[in-house]
């Protein structure tokens, strides 16, 4: 198993990912998540934890399961 720090980075980067392809930009995301544009950069960038309730929203979201957005399982 990976160490928690890249896995934490790899998460942000498939949330970063998978917003930019769904031509969202960071306000338009907070708007759908009922937030900030400062609080999705926040999460993107990692200085910000990314809460259970979040995540399940985000992959709500961008029609992906949960295990999609945490990277175990790769779109072919």
């Amino acid at each position: 198993m990976q160490d928690t720090k890249n896995y934490d980075a790899q998460i942000r980067l498939n949330i970063r990912n998978l917003r930019k392809q769904r031509g969202l930009s960071q306000e338009k995301l907070a708007e759908l998540l009922d937030s900030s544009r400062e609080h999705i950069n926040r999460m993107e960038s990692g200085k910000d934890s990314i809460s259970l309730v979040f995540f399940i929203k985000l992959a709500e979201i961008f029609e992906v399961s949960l295990d999609e957005l945490a990277g175990f399982i790769r779109k072919k």
